[in-house]
């Protein structure tokens, strides 16, 4: 086994690889995108040469764990250029970890099983307003060489930063995701509430309806129910707002058309009843212009 502290190694025998760095963002390199969005490391020339002269599964897979919380997850290595006795990590598994910047991680080299399944859970409702997740998501896991349960990993889309929780990982809960074939599932995002159903005003009348045999008075339309105000600015009599008649009875619902044919238009429309047994046909034929007797405005001349 290998140790490192702050590292400078101390060689043992052993064919496994134990370190121990200060751990630093990526910030601290520069423009390093490409290491910020992914699940992997940067470390020193010197882990490359002992973990050469190991006999190790590849790809190459750590266990970063913090001593001081007790917290770990798993990543990959990008790439062995960083100062000696030092590591650069993502942000967000700075986060998982809770580790600030210069305090000491062990890593350690780990052998993890083939992912098969895992789900996820957004840490916001704006995840939804993607259209494809599953795409978006598939795209960013091509930076990651492995997943833990219980971390909370960082993707970018759209210049937009979402946070995605692992809540289930199989067959193990640290699983690698390189060259594999797994199924993934969404859970509802945190603060997301199914909409509730809207009742329309007609279900809540027929559900009135339905409790009471007697229409509801507030339900009922009556017209010109108000109260009339004066032009004058005077207060109306109280025999002409006792004359006033309301129409109490309850709006006469339209009676439907049983005979209607779809494709078809039906104008119904209002015949005035026959008077005297007489319709308003006959009337018009009766009916003799200028018939009545005319008056003129100039007195007769007398004789």
């Amino acid at each position: 086994m290998f140790s490192f502290s702050a590292g400078f190694p101390d060689f043992t025998a052993g064919r496994t690889f134990q370190a121990t760095y200060k751990c630093f963002s990526v910030t601290m390199l520069g423009d390093r995108e490409d290491v910020e969005r992914g699940g992997k490391i940067i470390m020193p020339p010197s882990a490359l040469d002992q973990l050469t002269r190991l006999n190790i599964q590849y790809p190459m897979l750590f266990k970063l764990t913090n001593k001081k919380s007790n917290r770990e997850t798993h990543c990959g290595v990008l790439e062995f250029v960083a100062d000696e006795g030092r590591i650069f990590i993502p942000y967000w598994m700075m986060r998982n970890l809770c580790v600030d910047e210069g305090d000491f991680i062990q890593i350690d080299n780990v052998s993890l099983p083939v992912a098969t399944y895992a789900k996820f859970q957004p840490q916001s409702v704006d995840f939804l307003d993607i259209t494809n997740p599953k795409a978006v998501l598939e795209n960013a896991l091509r930076n990651f060489a492995c997943l833990t349960q219980g971390d909370v990993v960082a993707i970018k889309y759209n210049d937009k930063e979402y946070e995605l929780c692992v809540l289930e990982s199989k067959p193990g809960k640290a699983v690698s995701i390189i060259e594999c074939d797994m199924r993934v599932d969404f859970a509802p995002p945190v603060g997301y509430k199914e909409p509730g159903r809207i009742t329309k005003p007609a279900e809540q009348m027929e559900s009135a309806n339905t409790e009471t045999d007697e229409p509801d008075d507030e339900l009922i339309f009556r017209p010109f129910a108000g109260e009339g105000n004066r032009l004058d600015g005077k207060r109306r009599s109280a025999e002409s707002s006792s004359s006033a008649v309301i129409n109490t009875e309850p709006a006469r619902r339209g009676i439907p058309n049983y005979n209607f044919k779809r494709g078809t238009i039906t104008f119904i429309r209002n015949v005035r009843p026959v008077t005297n047994g007489n319709t308003e046909e006959e009337e018009a034929k009766h009916f003799e212009a200028f018939s009545g007797q005319g008056q003129t405005l100039k007195s007769k001349n007398r004789k």
